[in-house]
């Protein structure tokens, strides 16, 4: 190929993080109502939603043999695999919206600046200032 340049690097875009669950429609109905986002598409046990601003999605798969993990990390317990960094401007008033949208305070707090949150599955997400 003279004359050509050739990127040998395949093109990736960030799509959606997948979120394993007992039950994908608790799942979307809570993020619904903490982000305001819409269902954009359903196949069984799978549920994807997109903000309308653009940008990675969020995806939940039910899983038959879901163990919800534990925060803080604990031995012979499961682990937590990844969890969510929600930026916000008002630390309090996001902590009451999640609250009411259906999140838990997590028992452990590490940092005053942070507020670590439960989804119905029992995945950690951080709210955390600007």
């Amino acid at each position: 190929m003279s004359g050509t340049t050739h990127d040998p690097t395949p093109s990736f875009h960030f799509e959606t993080v997948c979120i394993d669950c007992e039950d994908a429609e608790v799942m979307a109905a809570f993020y619904g109502r903490l982000t305001g986002w819409e269902i954009t598409h359903r196949d069984g046990g799978f549920i994807l939603m997109r903000d309308p601003r653009g940008g990675a999605g969020l995806s939940f798969e039910t899983r038959s043999d879901y163990r919800p993990p534990v925060w803080p990390e604990q031995p012979d317990a499961q682990d937590k695999m990844m969890h969510l960094e929600i930026r916000v401007q008002d630390l309090g008033a996001a902590t009451a919206y999640a609250l009411a949208a259906g999140a838990r305070l997590a028992s452990y707090q590490g940092r005053d600046d942070v507020r670590v949150m439960l989804d119905p599955a029992g995945h950690p997400f951080c709210l955390f200032l600007v």
